[in-house]
């Protein structure tokens, strides 16, 4: 097993779209200290699978980085393939529209991990007491 295995398998594990982790963190589950580049080069924790061994393993667990803050030594590994934001998508109702594809499960899919609407809302729901348009 590579040292940075446990990383891996501890990520795959995760549920959460989104993991905030601390680089003390990231050293308790891997069993060592992380390396000096990454407490001092933020191009270490790049997405570009050959970075590092390390990048390898949270992309094959299926995380990518993102906000990494050097000066609070902590970042977030948030899920690539938005598993559990696709999940979200697919119980959303559908609503046809003429010879296209899906209004609202297109509107869910463009938004996917980047807003979070609340279950039992629907977004083309008139909002107060009346709405009207004049056709």
């Amino acid at each position: 097993m590579g040292k940075y295995q446990p990383l891996e398998a501890f990520l795959s594990g995760c549920e959460a779209d989104e993991t905030t982790m601390s680089f003390e963190e990231i050293e308790a589950v891997i069993g060592a200290d992380l390396p000096e580049a990454a407490h001092t080069h933020r191009a270490w924790w790049s997405n570009n699978p050959s970075n590092n061994v390390m990048t390898r393993c949270w992309l094959a667990a299926g995380y990518r980085t993102e906000r990494v803050d050097m000066a609070a030594r902590r970042l977030v590994f948030r899920r690539a393939d938005g598993t559990a934001a696709t999940r979200r998508v697919q119980n959303r109702p559908r609503i046809e529209t003429a010879g296209s594809a899906p209004l609202l499960e297109q509107l869910w899919k463009s938004l996917a991990g980047t807003v979070r609407i609340p279950d039992g809302v629907d977004l083309v729901d008139p909002i107060g007491d009346s709405w009207s348009a004049k056709l």
